[in-house]
């Protein structure tokens, strides 16, 4: 079957239509309507939560424990001057199980035996039973 090709001879140069009656729409909103969409929403981001990796806390043996204890009663001894310290300590994470270990190096303000807190002169508070490394830099 053999087409016609001067089947739309005469329509082919008129003028497009233009409604009266609704607004033109934009080019941009035009576009929109074929863009690609997210059919599943929130998709990406759970795979992307997924994929994160986190730690498992690590348990300290006693020497370990020992070496901490030891550590934060030199700290307490001489609180006054402020000591720096480099401290290794796990952070909970807040979605998922494990966390991750973050390194400081901050002067100590305080330790709070009630809250069981060590408060850093940045602001930061740490949670004694989460320190897994701790050095005195300067008494």
């Amino acid at each position: 079957m053999k087409e016609d090709i001067h089947k739309y001879d005469d329509i082919i140069n008129m003028p497009r239509h233009i409604s009266k009656k609704h607004p033109q729409m934009s080019t941009r909103d035009r576009a929109a309507q074929f863009a690609p969409f997210a059919a599943l929403t929130g998709h990406k981001e759970r795979i992307v939560e997924t994929e994160r990796l986190t730690t498992e806390k690590k348990e300290l043996d006693t020497c370990q424990q020992e070496i901490i204890n030891n550590a934060l009663q030199r700290i307490r001894q001489n609180i006054k001057n402020c000591p720096n310290v480099t401290i290794t300590y796990f952070i909970p994470d807040s979605k998922k199980e494990g966390g991750k270990y973050i390194t400081v190096i901050e002067h100590v303000k305080k330790i709070d035996d009630y809250e069981n807190i060590i408060l850093l002169s940045n602001g930061s508070k740490i949670i004694i039973n989460d320190i897994y490394d701790i050095e005195l830099s300067s008494i």
